[in-house]
């Protein structure tokens, strides 16, 4: 039995649904791998970062008490003031790294990407368009 054109209609509306339906979900799907991927990098980097900090923070100290017991007998107060200056201009330098750091956008990169690239193939008139309005 040949289907009448309504129903073929709701046929075509119904592939159609399901096909977006699908692209939805595979986006979805890409953005919480994402987000995943993104978290688990986090964690490792607080990590990390707090092992590294803990230790580089040891590290300055133990130096600093080092020069200043060097220089105590003839320059005990300009070793402080240079080990004090030293330490205030490395530490304002890693504040900027940090603070340009901060403002890239690396969050779900991938899934806006595709979304990008969907969006373009939405809005590009299909090969049928043009020939009809020849």
């Amino acid at each position: 039995m040949a289907l009448g054109p309504t129903q073929r209609v709701f046929s075509a509306a119904k592939r159609l649904l399901n096909s977006l339906i699908a692209n939805s979900e595979t986006r979805l799907r890409l953005a919480v791998f994402e987000l995943e991927e993104e978290r688990a990098r986090l964690m490792v980097l607080l990590l990390l970062s707090g092992a590294s900090l803990l230790l580089l923070l040891l590290g300055i100290a133990t130096l600093t008490a080092l020069i200043v017991v060097l220089f105590w007998d003839s320059y005990r107060l300009a070793a402080i003031a240079i080990s004090a200056g030293v330490l205030i201009g490395a530490g304002l330098l890693l504040a900027y790294i940090a603070i340009r750091q901060s403002k890239r956008h690396s969050l779900l990169k991938e899934t806006l990407k595709q979304l990008a690239a969907d969006r373009a193939l939405l809005e590009e008139p299909s090969d049928e368009t043009i020939r009809r309005g020849r």
